[in-house]
């Protein structure tokens, strides 16, 4: 669908993310809001990209014509350097392309042992895809909406930091409108023991899947979450919805690190019950399971543990592990479940 099919392109959403061809509309118009911010990086960038007009010209020569390339592929020949605090430093070539790709001259074509190939737009994108530009308002619109269904139940904030953060123009006004119109509605939500602030939205479309809930149609399951997966992204929101305070640990330091490096939560039907700290030794063919953790509430029964099992045993199959191995670090819990799958 990606590189083949062309039905989805890598682009700047809420992150750097997959999304749908057929939203290009959204995203192209979104581009020209590139580097028209006040900020002290933006102007230094913008002076940056100003000094080295040569070093564009020649990159998309290069793609011209012999593109798609990986970065490494492209001669720098920056007149100045890119200078930052970080791991950018003097990576001219790379800052460059990520400047046109911000921009939409360029796009992702491909991956080269992950690396992404860089070409044209225009070479990238099938024929059939829309082309319209739109306003800035019925982007929101779109994008609102979308961030809606996304969330199953959302309020402003949360829709703010959805699909295109912090890239809703008017986001008030349009959902007022969105909900005057019936295109949204307006819901509460309790626990036992208060009605939660809002307002909460629901889109008008998935109201019947709040029936379908009641009925006892939805069907859960037990699976391991990306630590980058679309319903833990907001961490604020999965504090809230979930009790469930999750951070990504990969660039903390080891010796800071509560969990570990690439952990991932435990989705329990409609609860986070733990976390699995693990890694992929593809040289030996082994996932290797450094520690799994329960919260305190998480549910001790075998079924509980055994759909866990089960969770880490699909998640073996999808990286081509041949073997699971655990460490010492398991809940007792669930231990000779896990040890015995």
């Amino acid at each position: 669908m990606l590189w083949g099919e062309r039905k989805l392109f890598e682009d700047w959403a809420h992150a750097a993310s997959i999304v749908l061809t057929e939203h290009y509309p959204i995203f192209r118009t979104l581009k020209k809001h590139h580097l028209t911010g006040d900020s002290v990086w933006t102007r230094r960038f913008r002076a940056w990209v100003k000094k080295n007009q040569s070093l564009r010209r020649h990159i998309l020569t290069e793609l011209r014509r012999r593109g798609p390339l990986l970065s490494r592929q492209i001669e720098d020949k920056a007149a100045a350097d890119w200078v930052s605090d970080g791991w950018t430093a003097g990576r001219n070539v790379e800052r460059m392309l990520a400047h046109l790709w911000h921009e939409g001259t360029i796009m992702v074509a491909g991956r080269s042992s992950g690396q992404k190939l860089w070409d044209l737009t225009e070479r990238c994108l099938p024929s059939w895809t829309p082309r319209g530009r739109l306003s800035d308002l019925e982007i929101t619109r779109r994008a609102a909406q979308m961030a809606v269904r996304a969330l199953g139940v959302g309020q402003p904030r949360e829709i703010e930091q959805h699909f295109i953060r912090g890239r809703y123009a008017q986001l008030p006004r349009v959902l007022k409108e969105l909900e005057t119109t019936g295109r949204i509605v307006r819901v509460q939500i309790r626990d036992e023991r208060k009605e939660w602030p809002g307002p909460w939205y629901v889109h008008a479309e998935d109201l019947p899947l709040v029936d379908r809930l009641r009925a006892d149609a939805w069907q859960p399951r037990t699976t391991l979450l990306s630590p980058f997966d679309n319903l833990i992204c907001d961490r604020t929101r999965t504090q809230q919805l979930f009790g469930f305070d999750y951070r990504v640990e990969i660039y903390v330091p080891p010796a800071q690190r509560q969990y570990g490096y690439y952990v991932m939560p435990i989705l329990h039907g409609d609860r986070l019950i733990g976390r699995v700290d693990q890694k992929m030794d593809r040289l030996n063919g082994t996932l290797s399971v450094n520690a799994v953790y329960a919260e305190p509430d998480a549910p001790k029964s075998p079924v509980a543990a055994r759909a866990i099992a089960a969770a880490i045993k699909d998640l073996a199959a999808f990286v081509g592990a041949r073997e699971v191995a655990f460490g010492r670090r398991i809940p007792p819990v669930w231990r000779d479940v896990l040890r015995g799958a």
